[in-house]
């Protein structure tokens, strides 16, 4: 997971990374601990794919950083979207996890670049790294400081880049069905993958985004179907992912 621009501060919380990386070789398994993500990632992508750039600055592919990429779910979907992805995670486990599957599923012609970096976001934007489009799936209710993330990931866009973040948002219903039900009931979850008092509600991230120089362009609930899928909607009660644009 990862970060900030601070030279003293970072965003990574070593037990969340302790937590991530003990589920790695099991990351790929559709029916296994990450299922949910498997589940949710074609909306994830998609949605993403309508709000990042068409092209990007100085190329024309887009390149797009995946922040705290795990084992590459993202990453590589984004790369098979035509996109030149750099996925990012400060889990040495889940980057090989990540690599070990590239290598052995390559991407198919036609498709973006794809590599893979072990380290922080803080340590990306120190060394002046620009992305057309920064994806943030499922990372900021995991981080040590949500506001100084967020304008870490701001410092990593090129001007009139796109930040696309999903978390999920801190509600009795998020409570009841995204940590009680998924976790304890359901076990659609390890127990203890999320803390509710760390989800981030839409107006928090509106403020974070706001501080950063970042404009909201777009946010969506996302909601499970009876068949297992995912779905865009109007109910931001549980998840939601939003898009936004650096000034």
């Amino acid at each position: 997971m990862t970060t900030s621009s601070s030279d003293s501060f970072s965003s990574v919380a070593p037990d969340e990374i302790s937590r991530f990386s003990a589920l790695a070789e099991k990351w790929w398994d559709p029916r296994g601990p990450m299922r949910p993500l498997h589940a949710m990632n074609p909306l994830r992508i998609s949605w993403a794919c309508r709000h990042i750039p068409v092209q990007g600055r100085h190329s024309r592919r887009v390149s797009a950083l995946d922040i705290g990429c795990g084992a590459g779910l993202a990453s590589e979907a984004l790369a098979k979207a035509g996109h030149n992805v750099t996925g990012l995670d400060a889990s040495a486990n889940g980057i090989a996890a990540a690599r070990k599957h590239l290598e052995t599923y390559p991407l198919p012609r036609g498709a973006g670049s794809l590599s893979y970096r072990e380290g922080s976001a803080e340590e990306l934007a120190k060394e002046g790294a620009k992305f057309d489009a920064v994806i943030a799936f499922e990372i900021i209710e995991h981080v040590t400081n949500p506001a100084a993330f967020m304008a870490t990931l701001s410092q990593l866009l090129e001007p009139g880049g796109t930040l696309i973040v999903s978390t999920m948002n801190r509600t009795l219903s998020s409570l009841a069905v995204g940590k009680i039900g998924a976790e304890y009931l359901l076990r659609l979850l390890p127990t203890g993958t999320h803390t509710w008092k760390k989800f981030v509600t839409p107006a928090e991230l509106g403020r974070y985004a706001r501080a950063a120089g970042l404009t909201i362009e777009a946010i969506a609930g996302m909601s499970p179907t009876i068949t297992g899928d995912w779905k865009e909607s109007r109910n931001l009660s549980i998840n939601y992912i939003a898009a936004f644009r650096k000034l």
